[in-house]
């Protein structure tokens, strides 16, 4: 039976058959650490979920993604190249931000619209809005987009309410510019945004999404960026004081229902089984909210860093019938989803330098993974230092570290540290101490042997990365914030409806 399970799944690749292609859900948490979820062994996290995606999917145990922080990482996900390649740098992008994700970069939505695809993006975007909307998902390969442009933090949240009944959101969020808004592809839906009644909106729009799109006899790409559990922590009425985390805990679980309302509509329009569904996070947790923070486990400090906890991040593969339930501990990227996703559609890759591999041997037999190597670039990343880190199979190299305001109140000083030059550099057995805690001595000869390969591994990518226009650089303009009644005054307060 395995033998004619994974024929039938050949000649689907090589689209000989008449079977339709499959289905792609790509779920994508904000500030989620290796440790929150129950699967992978917090004591207290409430996930039935993606808990069951894991038991009976394949969870990765060495799966990065590309930077600590936000924009640059959603960057990569969804065009298999390092942000520094297309302009994503330095840190985040903000709401009246003239730059954006390049419109000559191809995401994984415009390499799958050629075969038919229909697309859609719920969540969070950060890739930019830009002049007249040019940089948002509709503009990007998306037929369908409902959501928040940028991270839900990036607008005044003191006044608004989080939790029921009318529990304040924690904290101030950004001051001096427009509240958040909800967009509908290019339109403004409501202004600021209902946090409440937000969960919902994109459940029903998934959900209404994939089965239209059933209806249709159309493939589908749903890409869903969640704002959770980014800060401020919100849940609507299903999930506020469900969970035992507190706000980060409710937060999860909410999302979390989100997940088995998809997993519930796949079941219902019968394209379950033609389904991959995939699971990760954009970097780790905000250690820097302490309880509100996140958790990264057993691993070092958490987002803003370029040590394990800001990048090694919870993934989770699920296709019944295709994906043999277990753990991998292969390594693998967001890079390498695109490379994935177009492999089984059939689809063409994008005729530009990709960094990421193609990972259906491990998806389909649990097999060896393409990527020998991770390379870690910092929050802000540069031409002048290049890499900071780079994991070689087992070993981790350390040629810079830095803490980071994110991960500031962990006991863990090395977490808020300054910048340190180590050369040679630092080496960690990731295997034997994921935690790094324990640096090898440089002076045994095994390990001279490891310097070597990391030498020659670091000088072959770095001749090969150009440096894109960055997009940060380009400034602000405040008149580019979203205002859903752009004659009112004063700005950024009139900014309602």
């Amino acid at each position: 039976m395995g033998s004619s399970r994974f024929a039938f799944f050949g000649i689907l690749l090589l689209c000989t058959c008449s079977a339709s292609p499959p289905n792609f859900v790509l779920l994508f948490a904000d500030d989620l650490g290796f440790g929150d979820l129950g699967c992978y062994g917090h004591p207290s996290s409430l996930t039935p979920n993606l808990d069951r995606l894991a038991a009976e999917g394949l969870r990765f145990t060495d799966f990065y993604s590309t930077c600590p922080v936000c924009s640059p990482s959603r960057a990569s996900l969804l065009t298999g190249r390092y942000q520094t390649r297309s302009g994503i740098y330095p840190d985040v992008l903000y709401p009246g931000s003239i730059g954006g994700l390049p419109l000559n970069e191809t995401t994984i939505a415009e390499v799958l619209k050629p075969l038919g695809y229909a697309t859609a993006a719920i969540g969070k975007w950060h890739l930019g809005l830009g002049h007249n909307g040019m940089f948002l998902p509709t503009k990007q390969g998306f037929d369908h987009f409902l959501g928040i442009p940028y991270s839900h933090d990036m607008g005044p949240c003191k006044n608004l309410t989080c939790f029921p009944p009318d529990v304040k959101c924690y904290g101030l969020c950004d001051i001096n510019t427009v509240t958040v808004p909800l967009m509908q592809n290019e339109v403004i839906k409501q202004q600021p945004v209902n946090f409440l009644d937000l969960e919902r909106s994109y459940s029903d729009f998934a959900t209404n999404f994939i089965t239209t799109s059933v209806e249709k006899k159309q493939p589908f790409f749903l890409y869903y960026p969640s704002h959770h559990t980014h800060y401020p922590q919100y849940a609507g009425i299903g999930a506020a004081g469900r969970s035992l985390r507190g706000p980060f805990g409710d937060s999860l679980l909410e999302f979390d229902n989100t997940v088995g309302h998809l997993m519930a509509t796949l079941e219902r329009t019968g394209v379950i089984n033609n389904t991959l569904v995939f699971f990760t996070s954009d970097n780790g947790p905000e250690l820097m909210r302490m309880s509100r923070g996140g958790n990264a486990g057993p691993l070092k400090c958490g987002k803003g860093t370029t040590y394990e906890g800001g990048m090694r991040e919870p993934a989770i593969a699920y296709w019944p019938g295709i994906i043999k339930p277990g753990v991998t501990h292969e390594m693998a990227s967001t890079l390498d989803i695109l490379p994935t996703l177009a492999r089984l559609a059939g689809a063409e890759l994008p005729p530009v330098m990709l960094d990421g591999v193609d990972m259906t041997d491990i998806l389909v037999n649990q097999g060896k993974s393409k990527r020998e190597t991770v390379m870690f670039y910092p929050v802000n990343p540069s031409e002048d230092y290049g890499l900071f880190a780079l994991r070689l199979g087992k070993y981790k190299a350390h040629f810079y570290t830095q803490g980071a305001f994110h991960s500031s109140t962990t006991p863990d000083k090395d977490c808020s540290a300054l910048r340190e030059t180590h050369d040679p550099p630092l080496i960690f057995d990731l295997e034997a101490d994921p935690c790094e805690l324990y640096a090898l001595p440089v002076d045994e000869s095994d390990i001279q042997s490891v310097l070597q390969q990391v030498k020659t591994v670091k000088e072959q990518f770095e001749s090969s990365m150009v440096f894109g226009e960055s997009q940060m650089a380009k400034g602000k303009d405040p008149s580019l914030e979203p205002c859903c009644n752009p004659e009112c005054s004063p700005k950024p307060s009139c900014c309602h409806c």
